[in-house]
């Protein structure tokens, strides 16, 4: 596909008077999504992401959902969110759709980015972390009531795995692969009974807290977050699995894996700690951890995977899901040590 061409046709749709001088490619190459930056004639800058990802009216609804919480986040968090922008008071998104191609892009304008943690993070930075984060959730919680509504939800997004296996199962690798993911996705529906779920708020969450998603300030202080490919309008759960990773032992790794384990690991606790004095959890949320791991490997990696990561990554993490992720979840998760260490009943 000619990326630079639909930049050019989407650019158009939103101000043709305004010249396009240089279109550079700034993706991160894991994904198949695409992130450019424009430069225009009088030097003016914006980003251009260009997705395929998932389903338009999905993307669509996402950005908007994004654009209402980044304008009515409060102080310390006003500016922290990559801002899109808009035309007639909307978040401006052009869909090209030619022949088999499908693709939307959005423009967002450059994110000042502060300074990145470390690879690998030391105590401080940890209980710091742990403290932004309590405070960000208790944040896009106080504003959760005025956002847009969200279609997509975990039972949805696990039917439509369920649709996919019983159309096509081949399309996931042999009958018993197919047959442990179905048991997978069985598993998950049923053991949500488990848990008060009522009782767990549905606020905006990124998924996918990679370091090289957000910068910090001078006193590690959250400073701009970036890159919304797995947004959505869910359980706070969902954001402690990446936090996990970003805490870890092992550090942030270029060559990565989806291990279970650092969510069980003293440094996560931790961190869980210092949020946990900010933005109190409770021991049911604890538990759900281990369904919101199997979640994301079963709608991210399993569901998605072929379509969002490169194929080398694709194909690297899906066999990773049928040999390590998933007969992990329910032997090397202990929710019992957290709930003890944060004194929850």
């Amino acid at each position: 596909m000619d990326y630079s061409f639909i930049i050019k046709k989407a650019w158009e749709g939103y101000d043709a008077s305004k010249t396009i001088k240089s279109i550079e490619d700034i993706s991160a190459m894991v994904s198949t999504n695409h992130v450019y930056r424009v430069t225009f004639d009088d030097d003016d800058i914006i980003i251009a992401k260009l997705s395929n990802f998932g389903k338009y009216e999905h993307f669509k609804e996402d950005h908007r959902i994004i654009h209402s919480l980044s304008n009515n986040l409060l102080y310390p968090f006003e500016n922290l969110l990559a801002k899109s922008l808009l035309k007639n008071n909307r978040v401006y998104i052009y869909r090209h759709k030619h022949a088999r191609t499908d693709v939307w892009v959005v423009f967002y304008n450059p994110t000042r980015i502060m300074d990145r943690l470390p690879s690998r993070l030391d105590e401080h930075h940890i209980r710091k972390l742990g403290q932004q984060i309590g405070k960000f959730h208790k944040a896009c919680s106080r504003i959760k009531n005025v956002l847009p509504k969200s279609s997509k939800t975990l039972r949805t997004d696990i039917y439509a795995l369920q649709q996919q296996l019983e159309v096509n199962e081949k399309h996931f690798g042999t009958a018993m692969q197919a047959d442990f993911l179905k048991y997978h996705c069985d598993l998950f529906l049923k053991n949500r009974s488990n848990y008060n779920l009522k009782s767990f708020e549905i606020i905006p969450v990124f998924i996918d807290w990679n370091i090289g998603n957000f910068s910090v300030g001078p006193n590690l202080e959250l400073y701009s977050r970036w890159d919304y490919d797995w947004f959505r309008m869910s359980y706070r759960m969902l954001d402690f699995y990446f936090l996990s990773r970003v805490v870890s032992d092992i550090g942030d790794k270029t060559v990565f894996s989806y291990v279970i384990n650092t969510m069980m690991e003293d440094r996560f606790i931790l961190f869980l700690e210092e949020y946990h004095k900010v933005n109190p959890l409770t021991a049911d949320e604890i538990r759900f951890l281990k369904e919101s791991y199997r979640f994301f490997i079963l709608n991210y990696v399993i569901k998605d995977g072929k379509y969002f990561f490169n194929e080398q990554y694709a194909k690297k993490l899906q066999a990773e899901a049928f040999d390590i992720y998933l007969p992990s979840v329910d032997r090397d998760f202990d929710a019992e040590k957290i709930i003890s260490a944060l004194n929850l009943k």
